[in-house]
């Protein structure tokens, strides 16, 4: 059953977090309060949180045994792992009359478990009143460190990756989305395939299996070739997206950058009039959106919307998703959009820098917006001016911040504009007057023997573009 089945019934979750070296118990605390909000997108419902100080998160359970045993109680496990399976002597060994009938128990060599001395942390409730379904971890986890949680505690376990292709999964809209967040969930599905009957011998030939091809390596191959095939569909729909951006390269673009749930979508309707998803909720816009500022300016100013960022993104979404990330490499100017009322804002910040500096767009031009200063009080306001001089606050809900915004919008790209004056033949009117005030403001416009008298203002690379379109038309006509 598809965790969308489940939304019948609510799933109670609890929360683990792993506090590794120097982490902070502020930090810790605050990715804990984004892994709810992450989960409480999935509609699950968290009835508790727990914590514990950790060396490394390479245990075996990741948990020392005590705090194993105290996770158990919130889900009714055994607080024990359980052998995952068994298997048979050596078929050599047998053969020299072993005993047959003995197991030898698999041990996990991937992880060496860490002394109990590590320090608990406190628990949000010292003793749990309801039974949690699911137990979601705040880091990742390996597929043996899964088997064993799952094992000890008797309910379903999802670490943080998990969650978020999850989200993804349930949100991307367009072809292009969901076949890069199928791509990035298949990646994360095909190391942590859980072998059935593993008592059992599962290889032989026959049934679409290769000769001595184990079950497990069968429904592997099987994602490896969907995932080829998946890759393949989206370079031909990447190459449509590539085509279209080409189309916008010499017009005025503004990516609109920054953390989930930050307001970019409201703002995106805001400036452009556009029906865009606009929803309180994390990673509620997977597709990249792009609109033209309303009422529109000449030349013409688009704004794209993107996907937003989030600590530890697995770096399969971030590859997945490198059509957004083109968008704002392709900007001429980029808006960094934060909630000015998240007290963790500047540290959402760094992350956003630090993805794109990834894709080599830290030297395209920006400008910080502190959205959101509805919520702020006027000791916070002046406190952030002081801080961010050079930022934009503003509110999505202040037709006045708005404007301000759209002229600061249109000043940026006039700072390098000229003036020039065009002659427009009269029999080529039609074929170039459109494009004209397309490319160019059009400040004065009069009429005499030789044609149309245009005074505009623009980028010089318009102008030249225009002239030669004019000569390419003349030339037509001769």
């Amino acid at each position: 059953m598809s965790t969308h089945s489940t939304q019948a019934k609510t799933l109670k979750a609890v929360l683990v977090g792993v506090q590794l070296g120097r982490t902070t118990d502020q930090e810790l605390n605050s990715s804990l309060d984004e892994l709810s909000r992450l989960v409480t997108t999935l509609g699950y419902d968290v009835i508790g949180r727990m914590s514990q100080r950790r060396s490394s998160t390479k245990g075996a359970a990741v948990l020392g045994d005590g705090k194993l045993q105290e996770l158990s109680e919130w889900t009714g496990g055994t607080g024990k792992v359980a052998a995952m399976f068994v298997k048979k002597k050596h078929k050599a060994a047998m053969r020299f009359n072993l005993n047959t009938d003995e197991f030898e128990e698999v041990v996990e060599e991937d992880f060496v478990e860490e002394a109990e001395s590590d320090s608990d942390l406190e628990s949000s409730s010292a003793k749990p009143k309801e039974t949690a379904d699911i137990v979601i971890f705040d880091c990742d986890l390996s597929p043996s460190q899964l088997r064993n949680l799952e094992s000890a505690t008797g309910a379903s376990v999802l670490d943080r990756t998990g969650v978020i292709i999850e989200i993804f999964s349930r949100h991307a809209r367009t072809r292009a989305a969901r076949l890069q967040v199928e791509i990035a969930r298949l990646t994360y599905v095909a190391p942590r395939i859980r072998e059935v009957g593993a008592l059992e011998d599962r290889q032989g030939g026959g049934g679409g299996k290769g000769a001595g091809e184990s079950s497990i390596e069968l429904d592997r191959r099987k994602i490896r070739d969907r995932i080829k095939e998946l890759k393949t569909e989206l370079g031909a729909i990447g190459q449509e997206h590539l085509t279209r951006r080409s189309r916008r390269a010499q017009e005025n673009c503004v990516a609109l950058v920054g953390y989930t749930n930050a307001g970019k979508s409201s703002l995106m309707r805001a400036m452009t009039g556009s029906e865009v998803l606009v929803a309180d909720k994390l990673f509620a816009t997977l597709d990249t959106t792009v609109r033209s500022l309303h009422p529109e300016t000449q030349p013409k100013i688009l704004l794209s919307d993107t996907v937003g960022f989030i600590k530890k993104l697995p770096h399969d979404l971030v590859a997945s998703f490198k059509s957004t990330l083109d968008e704002a490499h392709n900007a001429s100017l980029l808006l960094y959009v934060v909630d000015s009322s998240d007290p963790s804002f500047r540290s959402q910040l760094e992350v956003t820098k630090k993805v794109l500096a990834e894709v080599g767009v830290e030297e395209t031009p920006s400008f910080l917006i502190l959205n959101k200063r509805d919520r702020l009080s006027v000791e916070e306001a002046e406190a952030l001016k002081q801080e961010f001089p050079e930022a934009i606050q503003l509110s999505t809900r202040d037709p006045q911040d708005l404007a301000d915004l759209r002229a600061r919008l249109v000043d940026f790209f006039e700072e390098d504009m000229v003036d020039e004056d065009i002659i427009v033949p009269y029999k080529i009117q039609n074929g170039i007057m459109g494009e004209i005030r397309n490319r160019v403001k059009v400040l004065s416009e009069s009429y005499d023997g030789t044609g149309v008298k245009i005074h505009a203002r623009g980028a010089p690379e318009d102008f030249a573009r225009i002239r030669s379109k004019m000569k390419e038309l003349i030339l037509d006509l001769e």
